[in-house]
């Protein structure tokens, strides 16, 4: 039986100046490391503080729809000790392929998969597709897709014992921290959704093209990305922390489990434990979603036994 749903209905949108102008901007180039063979290429992310959630006035201007404002308030200011890092880039097929390998561990079928009709955006269900076999073509360079939160989990679990640091997946601050690099607009490059395509992979004109969507700017950036579905993993220019696809690509699991609002979250960066927890904090946006998705501060709902095609991961250690 397929299954489908309404894009509001599958991620529940909860809810920084432009590139080389933000604080970050001046900084050495970040520290690059790998702690062995098959870990992922890290980046060592300057501590702080920050503010975390949207401003006034930005899901306004944004077009957020009435029902999901303020999922992103009120502003915290929080700070991220010094010594953490986080992986380059989402985790890759072939990274999690080396995981499964090595550890027997076996990521169930099925998964959410973006389907097109006239204008609308939705998702269904399909039973036959895993993450070896999402629904379009991939390399191993690309991000791993249709895992689900454990999956994720499971991975970081398996670096920390290959490696004897402490992996883990990232809180949904410590992500936002990464993914602003100091900036405060909506989006890490600055407030344009025109000008996505240099940073990310996005609903773009390629996507618009490829499956007959609506062109409106409420709908689709109006660039070109060259990618209709995933890229490549670093396939665009990072931000000032040298982390490549924080936004767009695809979306990626944190820790914490699902609040309402930033109402009550820990001010010292780590993951609340506490709320739904059934379901998971997802932060990014995809190659897939609409322009208000792909923002800094913006907080979205995934099930966390569910299963995304727009959905993968990255870790982050800590010192």
């Amino acid at each position: 039986m397929i299954l489908r749903r309404f894009l509001p209905a599958l991620l529940l949108g909860l809810s920084l100046a432009a590139p080389g102008t933000g604080p970050a901007a001046a900084q050495t180039p970040p520290a690059r490391f790998r702690d062995c063979p098959a870990c992922p290429d890290m980046i060592a992310l300057p501590g702080g503080v920050f503010t975390m959630g949207v401003p006034p006035g930005e899901e306004e201007r944004e077009g957020v729809p009435l029902a999901l404002r303020g999922r992103a308030e009120p502003q915290r200011r929080v700070r991220i000790a010094p010594g953490l890092a986080m992986s380059r880039t989402a985790i890759t097929r072939g990274q999690f392929a080396a995981f499964v390998a090595e550890t027997g561990h076996t990521p169930g079928s099925g998964c959410w998969a973006f389907v097109n009709s006239g204008a609308t955006y939705e998702y269904e269900m399909r039973a036959g597709l895993s993450w070896r076999n999402p629904g379009f073509e991939q390399t191993d360079e690309h991000p791993v897709v249709c895992i689900a939160w454990s999956d994720a989990a499971a991975y970081a679990a398996w670096l920390a014992r290959l490696s004897g640091r402490p992996y883990r997946l990232p809180s949904e601050a410590e992500w936002e921290f990464a993914a602003r690099a100091g900036s405060t607009t909506a989006r890490f490059w600055g407030e344009s959704t025109a000008a996505a395509c240099e940073f990310a992979n996005v609903a773009d004109l390629t996507l618009a093209n490829r499956l007959n969507l609506d062109r409106r700017p409420q709908f689709t950036h109006r660039c070109t990305d060259g990618h209709a579905f995933t890229a490549p993993v670093g396939s665009f220019r990072p931000n000032a922390f040298g982390l490549h696809d924080m936004l767009g690509n695809v979306w990626q699991w944190t820790a914490d489990c699902l609040n309402p609002s930033l109402d009550g979250l820990p001010l010292d960066g780590s993951a609340r434990e506490s709320g739904d927890c059934e379901s998971r904090v997802l932060r990014g946006g995809s190659w897939s979603h609409l322009p208000w998705y792909v923002r800094s501060g913006n907080r979205v709902r995934g099930i966390a036994a569910d299963r995304f095609a727009t959905v993968g991961f990255r870790v982050v250690r800590d010192r």
